[in-house]
């Protein structure tokens, strides 16, 4: 059994034009009867840096209980983590830790070691009202700025964050889609074995055509958990103007169904959500 956290948050942030507030409670409200294991619903962040997410706390509000699925909120510093923190419904913060300077400063407007204290910060705060924080290890398969960048340094950054402050769920992120099989493979045969405490994910961004190849790399090299987003939709507006897109969440069940490797997703709610999507985007 293999855990599916879809992303309509990073589906939705890079979209200029304002989607209502009721579009998106209506839409999360579909993927919450659809059995993925968590939803990435929103994010608290400054308006200013993702004017599309400013109504994450109205939109949680509208967001149903019925659902066994949970619910990740992403933030960028404490003042988000204590927003987020308020929040009972939300089970998971995710925090983007980026092991490329240039892109944790555009991305969170600090330096890898401001974030380091960052992490530290909101994962004090988690424990304290029993959450669980997700790191996201960005560029975690090379950078297109020219920063140092090697496999042995996204490892050597996911160790850190285990030993030194106890993070227990990291997501390997292709935040531009450059992994391929052969490193995707590499990082996650390494990693897995090593910090056997830590539940590694698969956060990668690809064209369509090649979300197979990654997913079968990920999860032959014992992954389990993977990110992905209806249609392939969203990208990071901090990385680039030309946004590779999410892995395309059907083309990953398709994977999944095709080996009998279980997703507790139900398929006719499903089959809704993908309907309901092309009236959002």
């Amino acid at each position: 059994m293999i855990k599916i956290i879809e992303c309509p948050r990073d589906a939705m942030q890079g979209i200029h034009e304002f989607i209502p507030t009721a579009t998106k409670i209506e839409y999360i409200n579909q993927l919450l009867e659809v059995g993925f294991d968590t939803i990435d619903f929103g994010s608290f962040v400054s308006p200013k840096a993702i004017p599309q997410l400013r109504d994450t706390a109205e939109v949680l509000a509208g967001l149903t209980t019925d659902t066994k699925s949970k619910l990740l909120a992403i933030v960028a510093n404490k003042r988000g983590a204590v927003d987020a923190l308020n929040f009972d419904r939300i089970d998971y913060l995710g925090y983007p830790f980026s092991i490329s300077e240039t892109f944790q400063q555009r991305n969170t407007n600090a330096s890898i070691a401001e974030s380091l204290t960052r992490v530290e910060e909101i994962q004090n705060l988690a424990i304290q009202k029993n959450k669980k924080l997700v790191i996201y290890i960005s560029m975690a398969f090379g950078n297109p700025y020219g920063d140092e960048w090697d496999l042995e340094v996204a490892a050597n950054w996911s160790t850190k964050l285990h030993s030194e402050l106890g993070i227990e769920i990291i997501a390997l992120s292709d935040t531009i889609g450059v992994s391929n099989p052969e490193n995707i493979k590499e990082l996650f045969e390494g990693l897995i074995p090593a910090l056997p405490n830590v539940e590694f994910g698969a956060h990668l961004h690809s064209t369509p055509e090649k979300v197979w190849e990654k997913v079968d790399a990920a999860y032959k090299a014992g992954c389990k958990r993977f990110d992905g987003a209806i249609n392939g939709f969203g990208g990071c507006p901090m990385a680039s103007d030309d946004l590779t897109g999410n892995m395309v969440t059907e083309s990953m069940k398709m994977y999944f169904d095709k080996n009998n490797i279980g997703t507790n997703i139900d398929n006719i709610a499903f089959e809704k959500s993908l309907a309901k999507a092309q009236l959002v985007f």
